[in-house]
């Protein structure tokens, strides 16, 4: 890819032009390990903490619990560290998995304990149809592999659906964390896909004009950095 240096970082690359390996053809043990290394990452440089932290303010007392979805679900480690949150916090809820790569639910089930009782679900989430109503949506690292109408209709999709809230993790479009992220030797294809992962990224510009594009009230929004090199929005019915 040559060096930051050559790249342009003003504006956002689309997946069709900057492809990641990790969206083609790979064997099963590649992506299990592709995921099990960004699941390193994601606790190296807190990748979780801007989901939990937006959960916090989800209002406690519910005797029913609450059905909580992951598009683009992956290896399953948020969820894991979901459960874990509201295990802590004495909250009940129901987990859904929903990833369209097929080798994704085996690999979260692989490394999820089966106790926890977490659905994996392979297809697209805008077709998903629940026996549940969906309270939540999170997606982490998901957004950066999208189209941008794809993100306008998943937008879509999440008003319609969720009863209380969404919650979008994903990366802030800048070479400094570009640069940050090669400083690390990850699985091989965790080191190629990091860096097109920051060019197809966002920065704040760009989540305003996709919400409006969507018609998500701006003013129930909160487009939010948080350090390392992350660029979450929120949204609370």
């Amino acid at each position: 890819m040559g060096s930051n240096a050559q790249i342009d970082f003003s504006r956002r690359a689309s997946p069709r032009e900057l492809p990641e390996l990790m969206d083609g053809d790979c064997s099963y043990e590649d992506f299990r390990d592709c995921l099990r290394s960004l699941e390193t990452v994601n606790r190296w440089l807190l990748g979780y903490r801007p989901t939990l932290a937006w959960l916090e303010r989800l209002p406690h007392g519910s005797r029913d619990p609450v059905h909580i979805v992951d598009v683009g679900s992956g290896g399953g480690d948020l969820l894991r560290q979901i459960s874990g949150w509201a295990r802590r916090r004495g909250i009940a809820v129901k987990l859904t998995g929903i990833d369209l790569n097929p080798y994704a639910a085996r690999a979260a089930a692989e490394s999820t304990p089966k106790e926890l009782g977490i659905e994996w679900v392979t297809g697209d989430a805008l077709e998903y149809r629940p026996k549940k109503p969906v309270d939540i949506v999170v997606s982490s690292l998901l957004a950066h592999h999208l189209e941008n109408e794809e993100i306008v209709a998943l937008l879509k999709w999440m008003e319609a659906s969720v009863q209380v809230g969404w919650f979008i993790n994903d990366l802030e479009r800048a070479e400094w964390n570009s640069r940050m992220f090669g400083w690390v030797r990850w699985h091989w294809l965790v080191r190629h896909d990091g860096p097109v992962s920051f060019r197809r990224a966002f920065r704040k510009e760009d989540w305003v004009r996709l919400l409006a594009t969507a018609e998500v009230p701006r003013e129930a929004m909160a487009v939010e950095k948080w350090r390392p090199g992350r660029l979450c929005v929120g949204r609370w019915k």
